[in-house]
């Protein structure tokens, strides 16, 4: 059998591949390369150029690899582009998601993935969130992944077809081997554009809002570091193919960093003292968010690896340099 495995020539998709492939798995990658790499896809991989949301050519794919589950990770994920284009996010990370899942009841796929967000919180104050926590998500590409995990929940209870739904808080970091990483040039995640600055490649980054309820005004973030949350992803297969039921869970390590605290292990472990700008705060930002993560852990038997901020960003670090050395 088969994992498919959509937006696995992108960041996360293209680590969980590796891990796929390192479990034995046979994997096929959808992607329509509009973010993602193609060099970032394994070698003996699978790779179907296209658009996850056209079911004629996901049905071809599905049924031609013999698919059993799929990943779901391609998806629009910024969440200020979210707020000037909302109906461009409804459509991909919710329209197409729907026309993904209606593909995958006909095929017969037991087995669904889903990669949401801890944006479906919304402004949650400063205690973290476990996944009872109300839901009140305050931008389109939040609304847009929560309407995907309320799909998945109706058609899992009409079809034959058992889901995981892990809500990611801030993924950061590279492959430890240095196979993959985040190779976006303009990815707005901070350790990816704090890295950026060190290494010059940036002149520098922009804080947005000192004046939030957080211990130095800045917002408090969960960041896990990108090969841990994919194996997560890896014991939520695991759990779905033993006869698991239905599950929600949030990815992070249940502790907090500011954007301040963040920008001074960067230059810490960089060694490099760049430009920081402090401007007004950034709509649909909430000021802080950090999971708690007994479920993940319990019910999946997740243990993370590399919990440790300082470990990620010499990741982060590895991987910016290996980047600017191929186009040099």
């Amino acid at each position: 059998m088969t994992v498919l495995v959509t937006g696995g020539a992108g960041y996360i998709g293209s680590h969980m591949v590796l891990d796929l492939i390192a479990s034995g798995e046979t994997v096929v990658v959808v992607d329509n390369l509009s973010t993602g790499f193609r060099d970032a896809v394994s070698n003996g991989v699978v790779f179907a150029e296209g658009d996850f949301g056209d079911e004629a050519f996901m049905t071809s794919v599905i049924e031609r690899n013999d698919v059993d589950a799929i990943a779901h990770f391609a998806a629009k994920i910024v969440v200020p582009d979210s707020l000037s284009d909302p109906l461009g996010y409804y459509l991909n990370n919710t329209a197409k998601a729907r026309s993904l899942i209606a593909v995958a009841v006909a095929t017969g796929v037991k087995h669904f993935i889903f990669s949401s967000t801890a944006a479906v919180y919304g402004n949650v104050g400063s205690e973290a969130v476990s996944e009872e926590t109300p839901l009140a998500p305050v931008s389109p590409y939040g609304r847009s992944k929560l309407m995907v995990e309320w799909m998945l929940a109706d058609t899992a209870a009409a079809h034959d077809l058992r889901y995981v739904v892990l809500r990611y808080f801030n993924v950061a970091g590279a492959d430890p081997q240095g196979r993959a990483g985040q190779s976006t040039r303009d990815a707005t995640h901070l350790i990816k554009v704090a890295v950026q600055a060190a290494l010059g490649r940036r002149k520098g980054l922009q804080i947005y809002g000192t004046d939030y309820e957080t211990p130095d005004g800045t917002c408090l973030r969960d960041y896990i570091q990108v090969s841990d949350l994919v194996g997560a992803h890896m014991d939520a297969l695991r759990y779905l193919r033993a006869g698991g039921d239905n599950l929600t869970c949030n990815c992070g390590y249940a502790k907090g960093f500011s954007v301040s605290e963040v920008i001074e292990v960067v230059k810490r472990v960089s060694g490099v003292d760049f430009p920081v700008t402090r401007v007004g705060r950034r709509a649909g930002d909430p000021a802080a968010i950090v999971a708690r993560n007994d479920r993940v852990r319990e019910t999946l038997g997740w243990v993370p690896r590399y919990d440790d901020l300082g470990t990620i960003v010499e990741q982060a670090l590895a991987w910016e340099r290996r980047l600017h050395n191929r186009e040099v």
